[in-house]
């Protein structure tokens, strides 16, 4: 059966994404938007909308323009958020990109997604430079080092700097766009299956879930008096949405971390007097575990917000008792830009097990893993979604995009799950192959390719393992065809691979487990 949210609908306007984002520039113009958390620096929400206009004119002056893809490849800062909406108003496209990636990781997304354009740090601009180097010769951004642009400076690069781009005066006016047709952002996600897609998400996309989240937020919605903490990454649509997105929107102030430190994140949750924070996991267990924690002051946290992977009840009551705030969870994908669910925190309403109902505007069902008809409540099977967060479809992939949206514009999400009577939705398996460590994605096809081009590997299957730190746990069985040792496979990846992707265990098997079509059947492997 069909479930529709149990909020009332909300008005989507037709608008593109930016100029609705930067909407407080003028209530709001001496009030922070954007704080480093490491350096302290602030920027208005007027300086913000002077600065986005000014770099988006910057980048028009440097060939780019409406369709064009322009790549991030650096951690959360300031200049992000500014880099992302300077692009988005010049209808150009921000494929925003995972910064621990490999030079070669790096180089596959930037020639999937025909980026004309890199943004990087200083710190990784060695690997920038090298990916550059090695696209194809027909690429726009082939060993183009001027397409190669740096946040704050770089005495080892000739091409103009970031702040250079903040030099050009202001760009009038939004670049005309097709709100429900062109293309915002070009995250990567492996979806159900397989390696990595990129996910096309529209402005109206981002728009509608904006607009979705605000009407659910109704536990004290995001004022000019909310402090949020951005330690998830901006590259992440989590982070986009939340952060870049929606808390501006709001009119809220985001304090960002280029990375997760512990000592740090609480440090800032102090100094800077955060009231809410949207993270993973694997965070929410350190607020429950870690003795530091007793170290500061937390008071002003009234709510932490957790997605991306599941979180346990016992963790959410552990932590609330002890900072005293309430602790929700949530549900979405990057093909839902993301939000889809979210799990009310008022009393008599909460179930902390449960992500919640769907959001506005959103409808959800259960159907047979087998023969695809519509379940009742209470009845496990895949959970589908509807609604206008979905995407547009992944990009230059029209198989995988029929395969996870049907005919009547249902998203099957590739997750197991339920309803119960009250239309509250909880997660209990997954379809998809993808692992989730400490909230990435880890595509296992990805791994096992890499795994078959060791000499002494014959065979290799890759799965997640349940980890109560990491959510889950990237596991590789292996077929030997001459002596190796766990640490030699570890090592192997290691060096090939983005930190997160590490093979963490491995363990030596006879032959891999497969269906006659050849398909590894990971579930024996799960069972095993």
């Amino acid at each position: 059966m069909i479930i529709d949210s149990p909020y009332d609908s909300v008005e989507i306007p037709s608008s593109p994404l930016t100029p609705l984002v930067l909407r407080h520039e003028k209530t709001l113009a001496n009030h922070p938007a954007l704080i480093d958390g490491l350096t302290g620096d602030v920027t208005t929400y007027g300086d913000l909308a002077v600065l986005i206009r000014k770099v988006a004119n910057g980048f028009m002056h440097h060939g780019m323009k409406k369709g064009d893809v322009i790549a991030i490849y650096a951690p959360n800062s300031p200049d992000y958020v500014i880099a992302f909406h300077g692009i988005t108003f010049i209808g150009a496209v921000v494929t925003t990109i995972n910064p621990m990636y490999t030079p070669a990781e790096l180089r596959r997304q930037l020639e999937h997604s025909s980026a004309s354009m890199l943004i990087t740090v200083p710190a990784l601009l060695d690997s920038a430079l090298e990916a550059v180097s090695n696209l194809p010769e027909n690429s726009g951004l082939h060993s183009n080092r001027d397409s190669v642009v740096v946040f704050g400076d770089s005495e080892s690069h000739s091409s103009p700097g970031f702040d250079d781009l903040k030099e050009f005066g202001e760009l009038a006016q939004q670049v005309a766009v097709d709100p429900d047709n062109d293309l915002l952002a070009l995250p990567y996600s492996s979806g159900t299956t397989g390696l990595s897609k990129g996910v096309m998400i529209t402005h109206a996309n981002m728009v509608a879930n904006i607009c979705q989240f605000e009407g659910v937020q109704n536990f004290s919605p995001t004022t000019e008096d909310d402090r949020l903490i951005a330690v998830l990454p901006f590259f992440h649509i989590y982070g986009m949405m939340i952060f870049m997105s929606s808390a501006i929107y709001r009119g809220a102030t985001v304090v960002t971390m280029p990375r997760f430190d512990l000592e740090q994140f609480l440090g800032i949750l102090q100094d800077q007097k955060i009231t809410r924070a949207y993270v993973a996991p694997p965070i929410v267990v350190a607020l429950a575990k870690h003795p530091m924690v007793d170290d500061y002051d937390l008071s002003s946290v009234k709510l932490i917000f957790s997605g991306a992977a599941p979180l346990g009840a016992g963790l959410m009551k552990t932590v609330e008792q002890r900072i005293g705030c309430k602790v929700v969870q949530g549900y979405g994908l990057t093909e839902t830009s993301p939000v889809t669910n979210v799990g009310p925190d008022a009393e008599g309403k909460r179930k902390p097990d449960s992500i919640g109902p769907p959001i506005c505007n959103t409808q959800m069902k259960v159907i047979d893993l087998e023969t695809g008809e519509d379940l009742e409540k209470e009845n496990t099977g895949e959970v589908c979604i509807r609604g206008p967060q979905v995407m547009k479809g992944y990009l230059n992939n029209p198989d995988a995009t029929n395969d996870c949206i049907d005919e009547q514009r249902w998203f099957h999400t590739g997750d197991i799950g339920y309803a119960d009577e009250d239309g509250y939705f909880y997660i209990v398996d997954r379809v998809k192959e993808l692992i989730k460590y400490k909230g990435y994605q880890v595509a296992p096809a990805e791994l096992e390719a890499l795994l078959l081009t060791h000499p002494a590997i014959a065979d290799a299957a890759v799965i997640g393992v349940p980890d109560e730190a990491a959510g889950e746990l990237p596991k590789a069985f292996v077929v030997t065809k001459q002596e190796a040792t766990a640490e030699e496979v570890q090592s192997f990846v290691a060096k090939q691979v983005a930190p997160y992707k590490k093979i963490r265990l491995v363990e030596f098997i006879e032959s891999i487990p497969k269906a006659p079509s050849g398909k590894i059947l990971r579930r024996l492997l799960r069972d095993q």
